[in-house]
């Protein structure tokens, strides 16, 4: 099963690398920009027998720093995503 892990900062949280973003929009002329927040997508494939629960460990523990991060996962398939909250346990919600 793959999945995709998006890792993202909390609002709130400084982002030096969505700042140097904007200032190099800035600097190449794009206007109307507000506002850039730099995050990361991890691509996993999982045996399809991997739980929810083993793939909400993985974040927590390795992937997003949950003290900093927010993440979200999502499977294959778009009807189920896995969204770590701030205290990095996760919820499953339905998507359409």
């Amino acid at each position: 099963m793959k999945l995709r892990i998006f890792v993202t900062l909390k609002p709130g949280v400084l982002d030096p690398q969505g700042r140097a973003i904007h200032k190099a929009l800035d600097g190449l002329g794009f206007t109307g920009i507000n506002d850039v927040r730099a995050g990361k997508l991890i691509e996993i494939d999982v045996a399809d027998e991997t739980t929810d629960t083993q793939i909400d460990e993985m974040c927590r523990k390795l992937l997003a720093n949950t003290v900093i991060e927010n993440y979200r996962v999502e499977g294959a398939s778009p009807e189920k995503v896995v969204t770590g909250l701030s205290s990095g346990n996760a919820t499953a919600e339905k998507i359409a």
